[in-house]
């Protein structure tokens, strides 16, 4: 995927829905699930600098599972 085709609700990793609350208006006043999520730093530095800030990881490509099933992530 590259910066032209970043889409804010989808990952740019799989290009599947990153499930953000904040891309969407119907929900934007809502906080996203990554919020309360821990998220590895190097998930995100393998992101290339093209799309890098353009889109949120869904939570599988984020390797937070249980947000990805609807679970509280701790």
């Amino acid at each position: 995927m590259t910066n032209a085709d970043a889409v804010p609700n989808l990952c740019p990793v799989c290009g599947f829905s990153n499930r953000c609350t904040l891309a969407d208006p119907r929900t934007a006043s809502q906080p996203c699930w990554c919020f309360s999520a821990t998220i590895d730093p190097a998930r995100l530095e393998a992101l290339p600098d093209e799309v890098r800030n353009k889109a949120c990881l869904c939570p599988r490509c984020a390797g937070v599972e249980q947000a990805a099933l609807g679970q509280p992530v701790r």
